[in-house]
């Protein structure tokens, strides 16, 4: 009998025929139930049907997981060694009690999360320029990012890792500042040279980037740091610069473009029409902060052979685990998977009671992360939880499959690498439904609570 992962938003399950041998997780915000493993109970059939078909499949997915910023490692570095070990091991390691996030963005430089924002080649003196990047270095991330990484990738070195950066070094850009202003053209080649460097001396430390986004949120030039960068100079930058800058440094660093809202298809749209871009991108990737989730679908419409990624959905503090979990689980996990995503990535790793660090001038002060640290204790919050419920149990290399959506019961289908299949379903009814799951000759009945998420494992 074939195996079978289910990720529901439900308390209970039934079957109609034989019973399955099922391992359940579930996360029920009403019942206080926490991603935890449950017994199962069965209940009678339904004519409510999700099927599942594994003969239709799409994208392969890379990974779930978070951005780990400069304050997400300080509040980690802060911890006990102990204390700091056990955490990590718990989000990174494959041990039971552990949510397996397979998939980590990491800011190039200094995001708005940082204490203060910084580049690789800051100069003291406001008119100076660096062209050959004699002052290139890795600066502050040696004291943070790069430790924290370090003991991630000893427990699992397997992970996946995503780079962006926020803005270049002030010299490169026309108003010489971190916050806004435009990439001069002039300085474009330099730039391309900076990211190359950036990737070879973070390979020297084994530490291995396997995507590079552009330009985190191109469109925001309000954040601090940041940087405007219209699609007409992303592609120009990546044809004539970035792409054969990494082509002749030998660097297979996936190319990524766009890195902002979904409100905006026609910006990635517009720089893969471009045919000097073109052959050196490797996709596109989004966020959520704007426009709908179909969007991304839109994209891969134009351009099939390019990758789909999503990259970043901060939750606001306090956080609402009700509301933040079904939201985040029906247009990322589900609904950004449907929509041909790679990776479903949240936001910041950690937080601290404070929310702080942040820059001045437009950083976030209310980016509540997956967890909060204070001392060597740790508070679980939403994104944790949503993350959770597909991390633990869609390896990287999982492929999804087609699976139908009767009202009210979104759910997306995998096939992961060893064969088992993984379906994650969201009730966004205020009622619970008891509908029926068939995959195949195989076919079983359950009920389902408005708003909780659980994981099944059918053997």
């Amino acid at each position: 009998m074939k195996k079978i992962y289910l990720f529901l938003l439900l308390p209970y399950l039934a079957c109609t025929t034989e019973k399955p041998n099922i391992e359940f997780w579930l996360t029920d915000p009403e019942a206080g139930i926490l991603f935890q493993k449950q017994e199962i109970e069965f209940t009678d059939s339904s004519p409510i049907e999700i099927l599942i078909d594994p003969e239709t499949t799409y994208q392969s997915m890379d990974g779930f997981g978070f951005t780990l910023s400069q304050g997400s490692a300080r509040h980690l570095l802060g911890m006990s060694d102990s204390a700091r070990s056990s955490i990590l091991k718990e989000l990174f390691s494959d041990e039971d009690n552990a949510i397996r996030i397979s998939y980590l963005r990491l800011s190039v430089a200094a995001s708005d999360l940082n204490e203060f924002p910084f580049s690789y080649d800051d100069l003291k003196d406001s008119l100076a320029i660096d062209p050959n990047l004699e002052h290139f270095n890795l600066s502050y991330d040696t004291l943070d990012v790069i430790p924290v990484l370090k003991e991630i990738l000893s427990i699992n070195p397997d992970i996946q890792l995503m780079a962006s950066p926020w803005s270049p070094p002030s010299w490169m850009k026309d108003n010489k500042d971190t916050r806004g202003g435009s990439l001069l053209e002039d300085y474009e080649p330099v730039y391309a040279d900076y990211l190359v460097k950036y990737i070879q001396e973070m390979e020297k430390l084994g530490i291995v980037i396997d995507a590079l986004t552009i330009q985190n949120e191109p469109l925001h030039p309000g954040n601090n740091p940041s940087l405007l960068m219209l699609p007409e100079q992303q592609a120009r930058f990546i044809g004539m610069d970035l792409g054969p800058a990494f082509q002749n440094a030998g660097i297979t660093t996936k190319i990524i473009v766009y890195d902002h809202n979904a409100d905006r298809p026609d910006y990635p749209i517009t720089v893969l029409k471009d045919s000097l871009a073109y052959p050196f991108i490797d996709g596109s990737a989004f966020h959520l902060y704007g426009g709908e989730i179909e969007a991304l679908s839109e994209v891969h419409q134009a351009f099939p052979d390019k990758n789909i990624y999503f990259t970043e959905q901060w939750v606001g503090a306090p956080g609402n685990l009700p509301g933040d979990l079904s939201w985040h689980v029906k247009n990322l996990v589900i609904g950004g998977s449907r929509n041909w995503a790679k990776t479903v990535l949240e936001w910041n790793l950690s937080s601290n009671p404070a929310l702080t660090p942040h820059t001045d001038r437009g950083g976030c002060d209310r980016c509540l992360g997956a967890i909060t640290i204070d001392g060597d204790v740790v508070t679980r919050n939403p994104a944790y939880y949503i993350i959770a419920q597909a991390s633990k149990f869609v390896d990287p290399g999982s492929v999804r499959m087609d699976s139908s959506e009767p009202e009210g019961l979104a759910n997306v289908a995998f096939e992961r690498p060893d064969g088992k299949t993984v379906l994650i379903v969201l009730n966004e009814s205020s009622a619970q439904k008891s509908f029926t799951i068939k995959e195949g000759d195989q076919s079983f009945s359950l009920s389902l609570n408005s708003g909780a998420v659980g994981t099944f494992v059918l053997e």
